[in-house]
């Protein structure tokens, strides 16, 4: 037997093991001397949509770190204003005008001119509400009263023309009269005599009507019956009598008490107008929609008008010489 036969059972293991030994050490310097010569690992590409978040310094350049993986959970700073874009984007014309309403940003400025033009707003809403208050009687009126409204204006019409060619026929008298000295004196008596009437400090009789207010509630005061003698003096009216007192063009009403003071003489109820003037005028003044008639018995009085050929209105008034003024002739 040789000496390499003659080695003991021991050796042999040894020997073994002392190879496996070998081996394996080299083995792994070969493995490390792999590793240094390949390329560090490059991280996998990330979609553009989501991005990942840069590694720490000295983790991406250790070999064999693994990348984060893209669904992990974490902050991500860029999503969160591209979805605040996106959002926007689809967001109408409308919505866009709401969120640039309100909440509102009311500069001092702003606030003035908004009062400036409410202020404006509310005085042409009152000017129209007025406008419209005084032409209400009339669109609710009938046709048979629109008529009677529109003679009345018509009469109205014809008296003033009538006067202009009167005063046109008394200018041509005393351009052609021989004697101009007669006919101004008789002008001038014909016209006392009507200032006369108008003044009260003579008596008056002609066509007309009688006006009888029966007030037994006492709910007729002073400017009613005032507005009652501005309604007959706009359609005419020549002479006026309430109560036994002259109606002039200085005349005054007052409440007192339970009656009523015309030029200081306390007259009561019933009232009773005498009025000289063309019965056709005088009568559809009164009964207009919304008028003289309607107002009082509106307060429950009751109003009778009457026609008449003859009124006589015979109260007279003295008269006064004025204090301060004198004619411009003298």
């Amino acid at each position: 037997m040789s000496e390499h036969d003659e080695t003991r059972p021991e050796e042999r293991d040894d020997t073994r093991a002392g190879r496996s030994d070998g081996s394996g050490a080299g083995s792994g310097d070969a493995a490390n001397r792999l590793r240094k010569e390949l390329p560090m690992e490059v991280s996998a590409p990330v979609p553009a949509a989501r991005e990942t978040p840069q590694a720490e310094p000295g983790t991406a350049s250790r070999p064999g770190a693994a990348p984060r993986p893209a669904s992990a959970p974490g902050p991500e700073p860029a999503s969160v204003p591209k979805a605040d874009a996106e959002a926007e984007a689809r967001l109408t014309g409308r919505q866009r005008l709401v969120q640039g309403l309100w909440p509102p940003r009311v500069t001092r400025a702003q606030l003035i001119v908004a009062l400036l033009l409410f202020g404006l707003g509310f005085g042409l809403a009152v000017q129209v509400a007025s406008n419209s208050d005084g032409d209400s009687a009339l669109r609710g009126a009938r046709q048979e009263d629109l008529v009677r409204i529109l003679d009345e204006l018509d009469d109205r019409t014809q008296r003033l023309e009538d006067e202009k060619q009167g005063l046109e026929k008394q200018r041509d008298e005393l351009e052609n009269s021989s004697d101009q000295a007669e006919e101004a004196r008789k002008q001038t008596i014909e016209k006392e005599r009507q200032l006369g009437i108008l003044a009260g400090t003579v008596a008056a009789q002609g066509p007309g009507i009688t006006m009888t207010i029966e007030d037994t509630k006492g709910t007729v005061e002073a400017d009613m019956l005032l507005d009652a003698i501005q309604e007959l003096r706009a359609a005419g009216a020549e002479a006026i009598q309430v109560n036994g007192v002259r109606v002039v063009a200085g005349t005054y009403l007052a409440d007192s008490g339970k009656g009523v003071s015309v030029d200081g003489n306390k007259i009561n109820a019933p009232y009773r107008f005498k009025v000289i003037g063309k019965p056709q005028d005088l009568e559809p003044a009164l009964n207009i929609p919304g008028g003289v008639v309607q107002t009082l018995e509106k307060e429950q009085a009751t109003v009778t008008v009457e026609r008449s050929t003859k009124i006589v209105v015979d109260a007279l008034r003295a008269a006064k010489r004025p204090d301060y003024a004198r004619s411009s002739s003298q």
